[in-house]
């Protein structure tokens, strides 16, 4: 890779360059993290270094290949019709591969991007707009004011809930949801998350995801995701992931295998409850198990935020929820831990009890 050249409508700060060298000098002035990524990009090696969120579980280190990176910031450009000279906002940390493809793609496709510091509201002091944009859900609660400063936005890194769904629906800002992983690259898929028409359209289409080009899924015995991307990954990638095939394109995410809860002989998946329960609470919250003597375990339900008893009973009113869904007990913890890319590390928040 690394005596190949960028593409020439490549621009990085609105500036162009006519060597690696120069557009490296240049880095070092955008920030550490570019500067650092673009010596790594263009050296020698067929690969990148890739630290994982650690969301899920420890953090590692892996190694991708250019190629395949490559690959994907094509599909990318494919799927979302954004060809040489889209312009690109880059606002997430080049530290993790979110913010590395970003840059890949604006190398790869010549698009003109800019970097700011990853903060939570990253569009408030913007005076241009942009073709196209990445965000943590996080980032776009906060940018709703400004979002229309972005044409195309693709969301990842969490789920976005049914409040901030509700908010982005007749914003002007075609706004899509992300699957994927480190290790294929981030997005393998994207689901639409605004524009519905009808409320009925909505509920039917928001939980499906279409797969990019060159993506063959399928379901392990367990039920969960098994991803073939030849053009991304050289491995098979088996998931922890539930899912409905729906067809050969597409699927739909119920919850994680590894967090299903068996309470009582009954197997309850957190992330279906969760759903149910972000229709009556706004604030960060999530469902685990925890061991109980007599059901082996028990459902519990952790709010960020101070306690809140209003809460509490409409919980346990909410007519949605199976009388195992209901929570055997709710806390109220003030903060909830997270990784450095904002998502909920629930193992170690759960400690905090």
């Amino acid at each position: 890779m690394g005596k190949e050249l960028f593409h020439k409508d490549f621009k990085l700060q609105g500036e162009s360059f006519n060597s690696i060298n120069e557009l490296n000098d240049f880095s070092k002035s955008v920030s550490d993290e570019v500067y650092l990524f673009l010596i790594d990009w263009f050296n020698d090696k067929p690969f990148v270094e890739v630290k994982t969120s650690g969301s899920t579980g420890v953090p590692k280190i892996i190694q991708l290949q250019k190629k395949h990176m490559v690959n994907s910031a094509i599909a990318t450009g494919s799927f979302f019709n954004l060809p040489e000279k889209t312009s690109a906002l880059l606002c997430m940390s080049v530290n993790y591969i979110a913010g590395k493809m970003m840059l890949v793609r604006a190398l790869t496709l010549g698009w003109h991007i800019d970097v700011l510091d990853a903060v939570s509201n990253p569009l408030k002091k913007l005076k241009k707009s942009y073709d196209f944009s990445a965000m943590v859900p996080l980032q776009l609660d906060n940018s709703l004011k400004d979002i229309h400063k972005i044409k195309k936005l693709i969301v990842g890194g969490g789920v976005v809930s049914n409040e901030l769904l509700e908010k982005i629906q007749d914003v002007e800002t075609d706004i899509f949801a992300t699957y994927g992983m480190t290790e294929t690259i981030t997005h393998i898929a994207v689901k639409k998350l605004n524009h519905f028409k009808l409320a009925t359209e909505r509920s039917r289409r928001e939980s499906n995801y279409n797969t990019l080009p060159n993506i063959f899924i399928s379901k392990d015995k367990r039920g969960c995701l098994v991803i073939e991307a030849p053009k991304v990954s050289n491995d098979v990638i088996i998931t922890n992931d539930l899912v409905e095939i729906i067809s050969e394109n597409s699927f739909k995410w119920l919850g994680r295998f590894d967090t299903v809860i068996n309470s009582g002989g009954v197997k309850l998946i957190p992330e279906q409850i969760e759903e149910k329960l972000s229709k009556i609470i706004e604030q960060r919250f999530f469902i685990t198990g925890v061991k109980d003597s007599l059901l082996g375990e028990k459902l519990i339900l952790l709010i960020e935020g101070v306690k809140n008893d209003a809460i509490q009973t409409k919980v346990k009113e909410l007519d949605s929820l199976s009388k195992f869904e209901i929570p055997k007990e709710i806390y109220f913890l003030e903060k909830f831990i997270e990784t450095p890319t904002q998502k909920i590390q629930r193992n170690k928040t759960i400690q905090l009890l």
